[in-house]
């Protein structure tokens, strides 16, 4: 089957590389909708030109002009499929584009070579750029071992959750949950242990919670969770359920198991809450759960009062 020009024009104009033909005088015959958004160059501008005016000016890492020996059109013998190269191209705007270019054979009905396509993708490409921006964002807002929300975003996002209290009255609580004995943890069993209690902990935690709820590392072996549209009942019970789960798993570390508990403080948000004090207020509560025998909730008691 010999495939309509049109139809092989259209897929071709519709790949994320730039592709270019070369006839065998090195004449541009052929330049995609790509190749025009990676070298700044539109069609109209290139047809008919030869690559050997240099107007891309290709060069390689170290600096050498591509078209002074190493362009793989001119190499011999016929360059295969799978040659790839990283060259830097001159940008219709001036600056430099680094791009992986192939050189793909044409070849005649007698074996000899009629041309050669270029394909080309930028090094950079879009996926890659849109990776690396995913990335840093996760590095500005998860932390990098339990790959929760990090202390600043977590900051971030009460103080969203309290300006929608003040203006629109939605009520959400706060539970600042600590993991008991945590120190003696990481003496006895060492810090590599250690991580996998806080990821242990923070996985079960985030599970516990409704996939509306938000749940942040505050730093060490403590996490703040924001539970949103709740009574200090319904408050209550989520954090025992996350203190039970968190009494329930099991790190295994050889023959023997680390035993996990937590202590967790439970407030309400109120409106003449600032977000400083209202984590102090939860962080108090919490460390009335250490003194009263760990592995316990506490939760205020004024908000019970207030709801009378």
């Amino acid at each position: 089957m010999i495939l309509d020009p049109l139809v092989c024009r259209s897929v071709l104009d519709n790949l994320f590389e730039g592709v270019f033909f070369l006839s065998e005088d090195r004449e541009i015959v052929y330049w995609n909708q790509a190749a025009e958004s990676i070298t700044g160059y539109r069609r109209e501008d290139v047809l008919g030109s030869k690559c050997t005016e240099s107007f891309l000016n290709h060069v390689s890492e170290n600096g050498s002009c591509y078209c002074q020996g190493q362009c793989p059109f001119c190499q011999t013998p016929v360059v295969s499929l799978g040659t790839e190269s990283l060259v830097f191209l001159c940008h219709q705007q001036g600056h430099r584009v680094g791009v992986w270019l192939r050189s793909v054979p044409v070849l005649d009905q007698n074996g000899k070579r009629a041309g050669a396509f270029e394909v080309f993708r930028a090094q950079n490409d879009a996926q890659s750029m849109a990776e690396k921006i995913k990335r840093l964002e996760e590095m500005a807002l998860l932390d990098g071992l339990t790959r929760l929300a990090n202390r600043s975003h977590t900051e971030a996002n009460l103080q969203i959750r309290l300006e929608e209290l003040d203006r629109y009255g939605w009520p959400f609580g706060v539970l600042f949950v600590d993991i008991d004995h945590f120190k003696a943890i990481n003496d006895q069993f060492g810090h590599e242990q250690g991580d996998k209690v806080l990821k242990l902990v923070a996985m079960t935690l985030q599970n516990s919670l409704r996939p509306f709820d938000f749940l942040g590392r505050w730093g060490g072996e403590e996490f703040l969770a924001i539970v949103i549209n709740v009574t200090q009942d319904k408050l209550e019970k989520i954090a025992e359920r996350a203190r039970m789960l968190i009494q329930e798993s099991k790190l295994m570390v050889g023959q023997g198991q680390v035993e996990l508990t937590v202590s967790i403080g439970a407030t309400l948000a109120h409106k003449t809450d600032q977000l400083l004090d209202l984590v102090k207020k939860a962080d108090q509560l919490m460390y009335q759960s250490k003194k009263a025998g760990r592995n316990r909730v506490t939760i205020d008691t004024d908000d019970a009062k207030e709801n009378d």
